[in-house]
């Protein structure tokens, strides 16, 4: 048995530019807001994940400027994903197969995070 069973995971991403990268998570993506204040706001992934945007000014983590990070999010279908995403004008990469079985597209958040796209390959 695992010694920690958490309920939810969040992940935390601290940002220089918060306004721009807040509106990015909940006007382009369209996430659902879980958590709003004025230097913090917290999105539902899925039922179990929930992804954070917090203003550095008012934290004690700086930003990494998207250095190291990338956010996986597993879709039903990339194909369909990058279509959306494209239809609506969302900077997205090309779409590939990987080696691992899956398709594939990464698209950047204007902090600079990577997000990479995938769903079983056909």
């Amino acid at each position: 048995m695992p010694l920690l069973q958490p309920k939810t995971a969040n992940t935390i991403l601290y940002c220089r530019d918060w306004q721009a990268t807040v509106a990015f998570y909940r006007d382009r993506l369209r996430l659902p807001v879980t958590f709003a204040s004025d230097w913090f706001v917290e999105f539902e992934l899925t039922p179990g994940a929930r992804l954070s945007i917090a203003d550095e000014r008012r934290a004690t983590i700086r930003s990494s400027g998207g250095a190291g990070i990338t956010l996986t999010l597993q879709v039903d279908d990339a194909d369909a994903a990058w279509q959306t995403l494209h239809a609506a004008g969302i900077a997205v990469g090309k779409l590939k197969d990987h080696a691992w079985g899956a398709r594939v597209f990464y698209l950047r958040d204007p902090e600079g995070h990577r997000l990479e796209v995938w769903s079983a390959a056909p």
